[in-house]
């Protein structure tokens, strides 16, 4: 298989194009019902980008799944558009909404494809979940579409890179700098995309090739800011925090701007603790888990496992309240950034 089409399988099940290669397109057809299912917003928003392009002037209603009620979303369905000519109706975190309403929503889409329910709008569901056994699946697939929104395992990610360097930032990456950004980033396609968007506009600028090698990858000062504050959660990881202070004290004399960054890397730091715990009760081995959690070195994920049992799953939930009220309290101007972040680090452990 080529890698433009194991992207396509990674992002909607063969049934259309690319996700983000053809972004802006128009899709000759469009559905009353797509259901966007999977764990990463970027492939989400993307997927959703390529209909919103498809539908032209749109109208446009959102509603929270936690909260929305079944009849004010088909009102919204079934109700044409007063400022366009067409209209969508996103239903964000769906899960909720589905389980609630299920067989109610199953009855709506199986009129649908019998022509006894009409819409003006388009209904977009977006899941995190939803298994193809379940008739939900199979009456959405009939009559509009089950998008997935997967990012690709591990061993894929350089080739995603590599497709989407071409497809959609028209330039080429090596593969030797597809895996460095992908050890750094992981699967997170929003962050992966961001670089190579970044790195593209260096090697456009007078060069007579555009291709992007590792060693642009290695001078990028964005990714060995980056770099650094990763070495610092994984002190943490490890149960240094002392040293994880003192690097963090170096960091911020040469880069001030980390402290803006370092909560978003301290929260992934977290929740890769709430995944280590998970899989350790699903009884997956060690050497799985370093693959999962992207840690390669064996004595670093032992020590990484320590400290994460030491957390629980309590401690690690107690401690990203913490992390949010930090948040709140730099943005409002209640103490120096970087401070926060320090004496955030000196008792995550305790």
């Amino acid at each position: 298989m080529e890698l433009g089409q194991r992207e396509s399988a990674w992002s909607s099940e063969g049934r259309s194009v690319p996700v983000g290669a053809r972004l802006g397109a128009k899709h000759m057809a469009t559905h009353a019902i797509y259901a966007l299912v999977g764990s990463d917003p970027f492939l989400q928003l993307e997927a959703l980008r390529t209909i919103i392009a498809s539908l032209g002037d749109v109208q446009r209603a959102d509603f929270e799944g936690e909260k929305a009620q079944l009849h004010e979303v088909l009102d919204e369905v079934r109700s044409f558009s007063m400022f366009g000519p067409s209209k969508l109706v996103v239903v964000r975190d769906a899960d909720e909404f589905l389980t609630r309403y299920r067989e109610k929503l199953e009855d709506f889409v199986l009129a649908l494809g019998a022509g006894k329910e009409s819409v003006a709008g388009v209904l977009i569901l977006r899941l995190s979940s939803l298994p193809a056994n379940q008739r939900i699946h199979k009456a959405i697939s009939k009559v509009g579409e089950v998008r997935k929104c997967e990012p690709p395992r591990e061993a894929e990610l350089p080739g995603w890179l590599i497709v989407r360097a071409k497809s959609v930032h028209r330039v080429e990456i090596d593969h030797a700098a597809a895996l460095a950004l992908a050890g750094l980033f992981g699967a997170d396609l929003g962050r992966l995309d961001s670089e190579l968007g970044k790195l593209a506009i260096h090697v456009s600028d007078g060069r007579a090739t555009n291709r992007i090698g590792a060693a642009d990858v290695a001078a990028s000062v964005s990714f060995q800011r980056e770099q650094e504050i990763k070495e610092i959660t994984a002190l943490l990881g490890r149960g240094k925090p002392e040293e994880a202070i003192r690097k963090w004290r170096q960091l911020i004399v040469s880069d001030p701007s980390a402290e803006f960054r370092a909560v978003t890397w301290l929260g992934m730091w977290l929740e890769k603790c709430r995944a280590a715990l998970s899989l350790k009760e699903r009884g997956i081995a060690p050497q799985q888990m370093s693959r999962t959690l992207w840690i390669n070195d064996p004595g670093e994920l032992k020590d990484f496992l320590v400290t994460a049992a030491k957390l629980g799953k309590s401690g690690v939930t107690a401690q990203l309240q913490r992390l949010t009220e930090l948040d709140r309290r730099t943005k409002s101007g209640l103490g120096n950034a970087a401070d926060n972040v320090e004496r955030f680090m000196a008792t995550a452990l305790r």
